[in-house]
């Protein structure tokens, strides 16, 4: 199971919600199956509805 506070750990040089999004999509892309979110992205431009966005991106919503 893939959460998110491991990905944030393994790639300490994202910088922004936006550079993480990526990041989730490229392990999603690997085979991972489930993902939870167990903290909260610690970026200043982390949106209102970034649980959301997260899961849109591991799950291939995102365009």
């Amino acid at each position: 199971m893939l959460m998110l506070s491991d990905i944030l750990v393994s790639n300490k040089e994202l910088e922004s919600f936006e550079e993480l999004l990526p990041a989730i999509q490229e392990v999603a892309r690997q085979g991972e199956r489930f993902f939870r979110i167990d903290v909260k992205p610690p970026f200043s431009d982390t949106p209102d509805d970034w649980e959301d966005r997260l899961e849109a991106a591991f799950s291939g919503l995102l365009r």
